[in-house]
């Protein structure tokens, strides 16, 4: 996959878990047609990220379809190695493999899971990229190898993403983060972006929705905690916002809201830092919701 295949804007989104199979292969296939480079997606206990790469696939013609992230956690590196590897065979060029996993100490709960430890962040994925890459062959090779990008923030993730892979994806970041990133991983590696945006012009309903899902995060994941305090927001930020929740700083600097020039302003700060992809996660009220309006509206200034 060259740099360029997924050009400079893509959609990010969990909407496509809690939608049936035939609706999410049609919202793929608008994507594509609307013109945007990639559509990447999450993984928590909707889909496993393997079938639902398969699903958007098979649903479009030339699009990029990226995971962000397939958890280390939730597969052995031989069963992603040869996932990847048949995914890339089958569509080849299309498939990206974002790999991440941040749990660390002591077992933790997801959506009251009970998840195992997977070690320290930077030797445990350096470790699975090892034995990813030890993985014996016996089916076809797929022509190009697809890529393989981290969900890395901090420091040595990011160095790690650009010594062992094409290079990063970060997500849930300012765009000081992006200037930092780019220092760190040289000017070679890919690095993408995500962003959560919200299209409302009205800023306290637009706020709502930003600040809940800031404070989602922020409240439940320690990594996204220390991301955030390595940029210069402490607990204030955190906690001292209306109800308890994230400052407005805080939830702006994470989420860009207002009309599209709004957020066409945001990406292209994100390219200007040192992006070479941005991709969009469009915020709203319902979050299980597919934002196809906002999608249509976004693409003829994005694109």
């Amino acid at each position: 996959m060259e740099r360029d295949g997924l050009g400079r804007v893509g959609i990010w989104t969990f909407a496509f878990d809690g939608r049936p199979a035939g609706r999410v292969r049609e919202a793929a296939a608008e994507i594509e047609e609307l013109g945007y480079g990639a559509i990447w997606f999450g993984e928590a206990f909707g889909r496993d990220t393997v079938g639902q790469a398969w699903l958007l696939l098979g649903a479009t013609r030339r699009i990029a379809v990226a995971s962000g992230i397939a958890n280390v956690a939730f597969r052995d590196p031989i069963a992603m190695a040869g996932a990847a590897r048949t995914l890339g065979e089958a569509f080849p060029g299309r498939y990206l493999l974002g790999l991440g996993g941040h749990r660390v100490g002591d077992p933790g709960e997801l959506d009251g899971y009970a998840m195992p430890p997977v070690g320290r962040p930077v030797p445990m994925m350096r470790a699975y990229l090892d034995a990813m890459d030890a993985v014996p062959r016996h089916s076809p090779d797929a022509d190009p190898v697809p890529r393989r990008v981290l969900a890395a923030l901090g420091p040595k993730m990011l160095e790690l993403a650009a010594e062992r892979t094409w290079g990063a994806h970060p997500y849930f970041v300012p765009v000081e983060h992006t200037v930092r990133a780019r220092k760190i991983m040289g000017p070679d590696a890919f690095l993408g972006v995500e962003q959560a945006v919200v299209l409302d012009t009205d800023a306290a309903r637009a706020r709502e929705v930003a600040r809940a899902h800031v404070g989602g995060y922020v409240q439940a994941a320690e990594h996204q905690r220390a991301s955030v305090r390595r940029l210069g927001y402490g607990d204030d930020d955190m906690t001292g916002g209306p109800g308890g929740g994230p400052s407005d700083r805080l939830v702006d600097a994470i989420v860009a809201h207002g009309d599209v020039d709004a957020i066409r302003k945001r990406v292209q700060e994100h390219l200007d830092a040192g992006a070479d992809h941005v991709c969009v996660q469009v915020l709203t009220e319902d979050p299980a919701a597919l934002p196809l309006e906002q999608w249509r509206e976004l693409a003829p200034a994005l694109l």
